[in-house]
């Protein structure tokens, strides 16, 4: 049962599924840009919190899809920051991904039922991204980074993420992956999702507060990947967080330390 299909939700379901294509080789997209379409299908479930800043936790069992074709790609993409749509990459080689995407929220980030603290604050509305990321590849290791932006006009702001991540094959078909990441927000964004303004205030009886620009959060992240046969593979994804500057002293926010778990079955054809 599809128990959510949220904004974070879709992010980790194309971090899975690109994840799981991964095994079969860094550059397995590059290298398959002329045998026509690629797709990848599977199912994960997640267990994420509710909601930016969230004490609680929820648990989401969520289909995945994934398409490309050359230099074009539908579902998402990790280090593109938009976690459902279309892109393309306008730079792919041996090393370096540079590209552009396009996507949306297909649920509200954050809703006044998620918590009792939030009765009285209105729900966050669906809206569009646009994101611009970029990566370099050598081996073992993997640096990259994006900017993902509110198209429709919903003040959800500016995200920038920059992020590095180890790989490691310990046994064929086996990649584990680790690393840090660093996410900045301006300050729309941090209003938006942690921020209390005078008529949310008096609605729900929380202290105004101006949450302004910064670091936003910092992660570590760790993966694994086990590819079963050429089309088969399964994964796991962990991810720690921990809230930094205004949005971790915001009166919303339940829990600085936000902690995300998903396991993924993906079949590639």
């Amino acid at each position: 049962m599809l128990t959510s299909f949220s904004t974070r939700s879709l992010r980790w379901a194309a971090v899975a599924l690109a994840g799981a294509s991964s095994v079969l080789g860094a550059n397995a997209w590059a290298q398959e840009s002329s045998d026509g379409w690629n797709f990848t299908a599977g199912m994960g479930v997640v267990s994420q919190p509710k909601y930016p800043g969230s004490g609680d936790t929820k648990v989401s069992a969520l289909p995945m899809f994934s398409a490309n074709h050359g230099r074009y790609f539908i579902g998402g993409l990790p280090g593109a920051g938009v976690p459902a749509g279309v892109g393309a990459f306008l730079v792919q080689d041996e090393h370096w991904r540079v590209g552009v995407g396009l996507g949306g929220n297909l649920d509200k980030p954050r809703k006044e039922s998620d918590s009792a603290r939030l009765h009285g604050m209105g729900d966050i509305s669906a809206t569009a991204l646009g994101s611009v990321f970029a990566s370099y590849s050598d081996s073992w290791w993997k640096v990259g980074g994006n900017v993902v932006t509110d198209l429709a006009g919903k003040d959800q702001g500016t995200r920038a993420t920059l992020d590095l991540e180890g790989r490691y094959s310990p046994m064929e078909r086996l990649m584990l992956t680790a690393g840090p990441s660093i996410t900045w927000a301006d300050s729309k964004y941090t209003q938006t999702f942690f921020g209390v303004t005078a008529a949310q205030s008096a609605s729900s009886g929380l202290a105004t507060y101006t949450a302004k620009s910064g670091i936003n959060s910092v992660s570590f992240n760790i993966g694994a990947n086990y590819q079963l046969t050429q089309q088969w593979g399964l994964g796991a994804r962990l991810s720690a967080s921990s809230l930094r500057g205004d949005a971790a002293d915001s009166p919303i926010t339940e829990k600085k330390t936000q902690t995300t778990v998903g396991v993924f079955a993906s079949y590639r054809f």
